[in-house]
């Protein structure tokens, strides 16, 4: 039977209501339908777009999956810091392989950290400001893998010259999530504490080793491991209590 005009519109105006009551859990579920911009709003009232990270093979990034890195990137640290608490930064023997296994459990969790940067595009839209988080990736990657090297590997190895150049990536790293901070902090697509925060985290290395070698390795755990807890520790928290600050304005859920 052909549709009359009115009824197509009734249709038309069903599904368009029920694609505005879309999963919450998706970052601006429930944006208006004229939301769409560089938000990445489509007029359903999901994030699509690239500054979300989303393309038609993948949904888009909701606050859910905000909140789970959040408390990955927290969980991570808390078990750094008290590896750190209990035996220092600088250890040998077990307590050594113990603090590298969990340092490496602390940079799985900036794994987490740089997935909500890179899918919210924090650092910004241009190309530049995304290669940024994925050469970070990488950098943090290869200190990673000599965590876990060093960590397993015989004591005869531990010191062999091409573990060592992957060494040389765990400072490294740590400059560049602080580099990543101050971006962030600039193109100020982050809001409220979360964009700042950050900044707090990523100045771990500039405060901890300057304290290290001014009043020693003693110092160096209280400072360490407290200043790894009021930075990563809390921002992975902030980032599961207030994933709205974290998305476009125009994709954050009212």
């Amino acid at each position: 039977m052909t549709e009359t005009p009115a009824r197509t519109g009734t249709a038309h105006g069903a599904a368009g209501t029920t694609g505005a009551q879309g999963d919450e859990s998706s970052v601006g579920g429930r944006a208006g339908v004229g939301a769409a911009s560089w938000a990445g709003v489509d007029a359903g009232g999901r994030a699509v777009g690239a500054d979300l990270g989303a393309d038609a093979g993948r949904p888009a990034f909701g606050v859910r999956q905000i909140r789970r890195l959040g408390l990955g990137l927290t969980a991570g640290t808390l078990t750094w810091c008290a590896s750190i608490f209990a035996f220092s930064t600088v250890t040998e023997g077990t307590p050594e392989r113990i603090g590298d296994l969990t340092g490496l459990a602390f940079q799985l969790g900036l794994f987490c950290l740089l997935t909500v940067q890179f899918r919210t595009r924090a650092t910004g839209l241009t190309r530049a400001a995304v290669l940024m988080l994925k050469v970070e990736a990488v950098i943090l990657g290869i200190a990673a893998l000599w965590s876990l090297l060093h960590g397993v590997l015989p004591t005869s190895l531990q010191d062999a010259t091409w573990l060592m150049v992957l060494d040389i990536c765990w400072p490294l790293s740590m400059i560049g999530m602080m580099v990543i901070g101050i971006k962030l902090a600039i193109a100020g697509r982050w809001r409220g504490l979360l964009r700042w925060w950050p900044l707090v985290a990523e100045s771990w290395v500039f405060v901890t080793i300057p304290a290290t070698v001014v009043f020693g390795d003693a110092a160096a755990r209280w400072v360490g491991g407290g200043h790894l807890l009021i930075g990563y520790a809390t921002l992975g928290v902030l980032l599961a209590l207030r994933p709205d600050l974290v998305v476009a304005k125009e994709a954050a859920p009212r």
